[in-house]
């Protein structure tokens, strides 16, 4: 077995750290802890059963539940009998998707949870490769090509007594630049290919991450994202294991929203010390801290926003904090912290340091709310295809606003479109290149060859690299707005602000495609918005009232312009001069947001084509146009 395998740095763990509680879970009113030392044994037993079931070296299993202990024995388990794990989404509701990533790996067996199993059932006729199913969890009964997990793991102890070495032999034969895991891509606009990572991929970008941020053997986390989740796969499941740290599950519910309702629960439990987060779960975050304190009134709403205000002033972005005149409100902000901010922290177990960010951009206005309060927020960025960090703020080295400081062992370059290499503070694509970068898409070799080129993974992302070695993400190249002129522009900026910054707009996308302007599909915040017209004595019904709604949510846009209270904050020029109000959300269900709760640029311009169009002629231009008006009215519905 080579040094840098998977297997060979959770080997090392347990050597160094065989007492230390790995994977807590929680199995009726309380977390119960396992140990490296007996994660180990079942990893073990789970991969010398998968031996004995004839699994060979490089053979696909897909794996599908919810965090758990048994996700990391499955995983390793497989790694370990020499074969290739293919984690999936539990977020998956379409079979046709589900089929085509089991098809298109060629899947011997799949691990199931309960909840995933019936989707298994109603597929697995039509997957002639897929032999058997795995099942974590308990059914009154079993079709003859089902194992239950505690039957493979006692075949498992069998197989060790008996055939020790052949299993020995197996482990040794796992190198470094074999696979390991086959992770598919959300699929949204054409079939989903599959990111081919190596058992080196992840050792170095552990090793790339654990460089700029050192985890010590005492931190613990609740791992709160999908765990086949690329960021919480390596940054948490992966770089806690290298450092003998511990993790936990989220308890699992019988819903997604129960799952998701047990979060707050949990966090109190587990007292994490950091959390790994993206921007949708921020906001959650957000909007629950600010529901706790206007539940205590006035008074209180008005020290929370006294005591926001003077730290922002004080923190500002990070690295200047307390510097120069900063300093001397240094005493007023300790106070406050101990008022207000110590009591939101409690929420959180009471020893949580920080949180890492990922996805998504994050706006750098809750970036600031989240540093303020104690908990700061440190964004990173990364691509599954570079397994997947390339950069990361964290609390020794960051600024407030960037995507972090680049990892050791990681070239990353600026170009322009015809491939230059752009000098520091030029904006252009952004390029990498080191031994975290994936080996290729499965069985997809012209998507390989656009994307690594010379051994550079050209990410489509456009940004540029600060004096300072910074790297800031300004955005996807196929999300830009271009203007009729050619000048490009990144969206997410200004769709941030609009919805982090109004609390009647729930999300927005801008579009300009070599147009005369941008235009903007919105989605209100339909309850907030009806408060507001009701307040006024106006109806959604009437004329009248229509257009004070529309007017509403034009006047967020306003704020924007010239004399407004954010006025500067992005040039004028794209900002929207046209508005399309849309009833229904995006969302994963109507595929408009992908499983990271990304926006599906593509679709949601195509499905939106005719309301697009109509924002460029003279009557779709005014807000208080026939169709708005029309979308208004139905909100009450």
């Amino acid at each position: 077995m080579s040094e840098r395998t998977i297997p060979s740095m959770f080997e090392e763990s347990v050597r160094k750290f065989p007492h230390n509680v790995m994977m807590w879970e929680k199995r009726g009113d309380r977390y119960e802890g396992a140990t490296y030392g007996e994660i180990h044994t079942l990893v073990e037993q789970f991969a010398a059963g998968l031996m004995h079931r004839g699994i060979r070296k490089g053979d696909r299993l897909a794996l599908i539940s919810e965090g758990r202990y048994y996700w990391v024995v499955a995983e390793l388990g497989i790694l370990y009998s020499g074969a290739i794990n293919v984690p999936v989404s539990v977020k998956i509701q379409e079979l046709s998707d589900l089929k085509f990533r089991l098809a298109h790996a060629g899947c011997r067996m799949a691990v199931v949870s309960r909840s995933q199993a019936e989707k298994i059932d109603q597929i697995k006729s039509d997957l002639p490769e897929l032999e058997r199913v795995i099942l974590l969890d308990a059914r009154e009964s079993a079709d003859r090509d089902e194992i239950f997990i505690r039957d493979l793991l006692r075949e498992g102890r069998d197989f060790l007594t008996h055939r020790r070495a052949e299993f020995e032999e197996r482990l040794r034969g796992v190198r470094e630049d074999d696979p390991a895991n086959i992770c598919y891509t959300s699929g949204t606009t054409a079939d989903p290919k599959g990111i081919l990572l190596t058992h080196r991929n992840y050792t170095a970008n552990v090793a790339q991450a654990s460089s700029l941020l050192p985890i010590p053997s005492s931190y613990t986390t609740l791992l709160i994202l999908p765990w086949d989740h690329a960021f919480a796969h390596t940054a948490g499941i992966y770089t806690l294991m290298a450092n003998g740290a511990s993790m936990a599950s989220v308890q699992t519910g019988r819903t997604a929203l129960e799952t998701l309702k047990n979060i707050p629960q949990n966090i109190r439990e587990i007292r994490p010390v950091f959390l790994l987060s993206v921007p949708a779960l921020a906001k959650n975050f957000r909007q629950n801290i600010e529901k706790g304190i206007q539940s205590k009134g006035s008074a209180v709403q008005r020290l929370f926003r006294r005591a926001l205000t003077l730290a922002y002033g004080y923190y500002g972005e990070g690295w200047n904090r307390g510097r120069g005149l900063r300093r001397l409100r240094k005493p007023l902000v300790m106070l406050y912290d101990r008022l207000i901010f110590r009591r939101i922290r409690e929420q959180f177990g009471g020893r949580l340091r920080f949180f890492i960010g990922g996805g998504a951009l994050l706006d750098i206005e809750l970036q600031r709310f989240f540093y303020a309060i104690g908990m700061p927020m440190y964004q990173g960025y990364g691509l599954t295809e570079a397994a997947p960090i390339i950069s990361a703020n964290v609390p020794e080295k960051h600024k407030l606003g960037s995507s972090g400081f680049v990892v050791q062992d990681l070239e990353v370059r600026i170009r322009d479109d015809e491939g230059n290499d752009l000098p520091r503070g030029e904006r252009g694509e952004i390029v990498v290149k080191g031994e975290n970068v994936m080996a290729g898409y499965w069985r997809n070799a012209p998507a390989t060859e656009e994307i690594l080129r010379d051994g550079w993974l050209h990410t489509g992302d456009m940004g540029y690299l600060d004096g300072d070695g910074f790297l800031y993400v300004l955005g996807r190249f196929k999300s830009l707005l271009i203007a009729n002129d050619g000048e490009k522009y990144s969206p997410e900026g200004i769709e941030e602000a609009l919805t982090e910054h109004s609390p009647i707009i729930e999300q927005v996308m801008l579009y300009n495609n070599q147009n005369p302007y941008t235009v903007a599909l919105l989605v209100p915040v339909r309850d907030a918005l009806l408060r507001r017209i009701k307040a006024l004595g106006q109806s959604p019904q009437t004329e009248a009232g229509q257009d004070t709604a529309l007017s509403l949510l034009e006047g967020e846009i306003r704020k924007y312009r010239k004399g407004g209270p954010f006025a500067g904050m992005f040039p004028e020029r794209w900002l929207p001069s046209a508005v399309a109000v849309l009833g229904e959300p995006f969302s994963e269900q109507n595929q408009f947001l992908n499983s990271t709760l990304k926006m599906v640029r593509g679709k949601i311009a195509d499905f939106y084509r005719n309301r697009i169009d109509h924002m460029y002629t003279p009557e779709g231009k005014n807000i208080l146009n026939s169709q708005n008006r029309t979308i208004i009215r139905r909100l009450e519905h």
